[in-house]
């Protein structure tokens, strides 16, 4: 313990490098999730808030502050993040448990948000969930890997943990903690774990599922108004049919950034799980061929350093971090096209939302420290081996 450093000992340069398309991406990604913010929720932040970069300048902070987690788990030690695995397991723990009790609503209808006093600050610990519980199933699978009989109890924990994180998020929001157990179980799949460790908990899953979807009257309408999209309740459909018409009127090359858009600024949820709609309208069928290659690049380049990395925690981390960022990607634009119902779940990079943006750059700084990972210099050749 005494001679272990959090930051890499040797200066970077002496790394090797790390993946440049990925930071270009990274960066042009937020880039453009910024601009689109603007361009799409102009209108609808002057009507709501008598400003028209309200909801740019809340977004601005948090982007900063994204960029230094990027920074950070971009050259931190990866044996420092692991651990301090189980002090951020416990933190989150508590942000979740504190949100049950005093969380708010943040003038939605779910209690999502942890409301820090003093200085006006809302935090979403379903977010940080997610990183944290992917580097969790990471750690555990790593043990796990390493142990020569893999028929030990390493694999308890790790369903342990993936029932309890996506059990505190589930209670209030059932779409995130949904996609986190479903990340959670393909990562038991592509780390080779034996899937029978999950068959208890698959027996009781669908109806528990169903009774959670029940317990809230949203949750039921949402799905109503999904299966009767021409039927008004209680406005539920206001958001998926106004989303639809700005699809509708895009065109092949939209109607172009910066000339105001007439029907995304009135989907009251433009500026977060709707901002793909503005996004769509503004620059048409070409621009949602232009995300879907920028995104498909980005998911490359990730899942590569996955699949090449030396370390096993790094590579599972990375897969992780990946598959949540696609497939929380792919789901949200499921949602603005109208394939799967409204849920909630934020486009990474673009949406609106501190603890969103936080935690993407954060993944995305993990996996650009993980594309430098060398092999370590004690494994050498073993014609490099010299017999005496």
């Amino acid at each position: 313990m005494t001679d272990f450093n959090f930051f890499n000992e040797r200066p970077l340069h002496k790394y090797r490098k790390s993946d440049p398309l990925l930071i270009i991406l990274t960066i042009l990604l937020t880039g453009m999730g910024l601009v689109t913010l603007y361009f799409a929720s102009v209108d609808f932040a002057s009507l709501r808030h008598n400003d028209p970069l309200f909801y740019v300048k809340k977004q601005v902070v948090p982007c900063l502050v994204g960029l230094g987690a990027l920074g950070i788990f971009s050259v931190v030690k990866i044996e420092a993040v692991r651990r301090l695995l189980m002090v951020m397991s416990l933190f989150v723990i508590l942000l979740c448990i504190l949100t049950l009790i005093t969380g708010s609503d943040n003038n939605t209808v779910a209690q999502r948000w942890l409301v820090i006093p003093g200085i006006n600050v809302s935090l979403q610990p379903s977010e940080f969930v997610k990183f944290v519980l992917v580097l969790y199933l990471a750690n555990q699978f790593d043990k796990q890997e390493s142990l020569l009989n893999r028929e030990e109890s390493s694999v308890l924990p790790a369903v342990t943990g993936l029932i309890v994180f996506s059990a505190l998020v589930i209670v209030n929001d059932f779409s995130t903690g949904f996609l986190i157990l479903c990340c959670g179980i393909v990562m038991f799949f592509a780390c080779g774990s034996k899937l029978l460790w999950l068959m208890p908990f698959s027996v009781i899953a669908l109806p528990l599922s169903a009774l959670l979807i029940f317990s809230k009257s949203y949750r039921v309408e949402r799905i109503i108004n999904f299966l009767s999209p021409g039927k008004n309740l209680s406005d539920g459909n206001l958001q998926p049919m106004r989303a639809n018409a700005a699809i509708a009127s895009a065109g092949f090359f939209g109607s172009g950034l910066g000339t105001g858009i007439e029907k995304a600024s009135f989907i009251p949820e433009v500026s977060s799980d709707y901002i793909f709609a503005g996004w769509t309208e503004a620059m048409g069928f070409f621009g949602v061929v232009i995300y879907m290659i920028l995104l498909a690049v980005f998911a490359w380049r990730i899942f590569y350093c996955a699949f090449t990395c030396y370390d096993r925690f790094a590579s599972y981390a990375c897969f992780g971090f990946g598959l949540l960022i696609v497939a929380q990607s792919l789901v949200n634009i499921a949602v603005v096209a109208g394939i799967l119902p409204s849920t909630g779940i934020p486009l990474p990079f673009f949406s609106a939302g501190g603890s969103s943006i936080v935690v993407v750059l954060a993944m995305c700084g993990f996996v650009i420290n993980a594309s430098r990972i060398e092999k370590k210099e004690y494994e050498t050749k073993v014609e490099d081996v010299v017999y005496e």
